[in-house]
């Protein structure tokens, strides 16, 4: 949930700019939060705050669960066929968001993170693609054809604000995939740190190149 200390706001509306949900608006001078259950929690409205007057604090009307909690074995009846989930198909997923233009440079998951960094299309093509590459790392994914926005910005951000100990490359051996590979090798470079790096490509038949 997000909180405003409205004894630091100074009304400048950055972050009512910054929040895509409008859920902060201007009342008598200062930053309000109207409208919290349309928060995304994607915490756009922090890095722009100029005096640190916004902050996120847990839900006391929500409980986390683990994802490796979850009874894996339930059995869905849907139409009267009954579909029991494979005991095998467990996520590595950790976090949310996971797009590249969505996740915030400076959020915890970073913090000292194996990085994988993949094309949205690799884990179609690639059925162990959680444990192959996803296990033991922070995941984010993107697709340069069809985002506008260069990806080397917000990874040069990442590299920089949190101690990055690796970074993995998921990519697909299509061409428009290269996009992916070149803005991590130019966010490395931008950063100004030796971090290791490593490069998969995957074939439309889901093999490695």
């Amino acid at each position: 949930m997000i909180k405003i200390d409205q004894s630091k706001c100074i009304g400048c509306e950055l972050c009512v700019s910054a929040c895509h949900e409008n859920v902060i608006g201007i009342v008598d001078g200062k930053a309000t939060l109207l409208r919290q259950n349309h928060c995304d929690g994607l915490g756009r409205c922090l890095p722009v705050c100029p005096v640190q007057a916004i902050s996120f604090t847990a839900s006391q009307d929500t409980q986390a669960i683990p994802l490796d909690v979850l009874d894996r074995e339930e059995t869905l009846d849907q139409g009267g066929d009954d579909l029991q989930e494979n005991s095998s198909a467990f996520t590595h997923l950790t976090h949310w968001p996971v797009q590249i233009k969505l996740v915030l440079a400076q959020a915890p998951f970073f913090r000292g993170a194996h990085l994988l960094v993949a094309a949205d299309c690799a884990a179609y093509a690639c059925g162990d693609f959680h444990d192959r590459f996803m296990k033991d790392k922070i995941t984010v994914i993107g697709c340069p054809k069809l985002d506008s926005e260069d990806y080397s910005q917000k990874l040069t951000e990442i590299f920089k604000a949190n101690d990055i100990k690796s970074v993995s490359v998921a990519r697909m051996e299509v061409p428009c995939c290269s996009g992916i590979e070149s803005a991590v090798k130019n966010a490395l470079e931008n950063c100004g740190k030796t971090i290791p790096l490593h490069v998969a490509t995957i074939s439309t038949k889901g093999r490695l190149v």
